[in-house]
C-alpha cells in the first residue's frame, strides 16, 4: 500500500541540493524519496519553479533566464505598441461616430 507523503519546501530544496552533489538516484535512496519525485523537484528547480537559493543555478540556467527575460521584454514592448495603436484607433472611431451622429441629427432636423 503506497502512502502519499507531503514534503515541505525546505526539504525539497535540501533534497535538490543533495541530488546535485551526489546524484539524483543516490540522493533519492539516501532520503528514502521516490526517485521520480526527486527528479521532478530537480526539474522544477531548473525551470525556476523551486527557489533553491542564490548561487545554486549554473551559468547555462542564468543565460537561459536572461535570454527569456530579453524575449519577454521585446514581447511586452510590442504589445504596448499595439495597445497604443489600438487605443488611438478606438479614439478616432469614437470621434468619427460622434461626428456622424451629430451630422445625422442636423440633417434630420432640417428635413422637418
Amino acid at each position: 500500500m503506497s502512502k502519499n507523503r507531503q514534503y515541505d519546501n525546505d526539504y525539497k530544496v535540501q533534497a535538490v541540493k543533495l541530488a546535485k552533489e551526489i546524484g539524483t538516484e543516490k540522493a533519492a535512496t539516501e532520503l528514502n524519496v521516490p526517485s521520480n519525485t526527486l527528479y521532478g523537484w530537480v526539474k522544477k528547480a531548473k525551470a525556476g519553479g523551486l527557489d533553491i537559493g542564490l548561487g545554486e543555478r549554473n551559468p547555462e540556467d542564468a543565460l537561459n533566464i536572461a535570454e527569456e527575460n530579453q524575449q519577454l521584454r521585446k514581447r511586452i514592448k510590442a504589445l504596448e505598441k499595439e495597445n497604443k495603436r489600438l487605443s488611438e484607433m478606438n479614439e478616432f472611431l469614437e470621434d468619427a461616430a460622434a461626428f456622424f451622429a451629430a451630422s445625422r441629427q442636423k440633417s434630420g432636423k432640417s428635413k422637418d
